[in-house]
């Protein structure tokens, strides 16, 4: 089994290229899934990405 790359990340340093599964404006609404990576917006659009932990399960 391999193993995950470990990214230790400090403010003001580029977020490593990802891919996942996204409904865009109609997320939630059963709308077609595509996939996207962040690399489809370096140099076009703004990214803001927040992590929430535990967000959505019971604690």
């Amino acid at each position: 089994m391999g193993m995950k790359p470990v990214y230790k990340l400090a403010v003001g340093d580029d977020a490593p290229d990802f891919e996942l599964m996204a409904t865009g404006d109609a997320a939630g609404k059963g709308a077609t899934r595509k996939k996207i990576k962040l690399s489809d917006y370096r140099g076009k659009k703004n990214v803001v990405l927040a992590f929430f932990p535990a967000a959505f399960t019971p604690v």
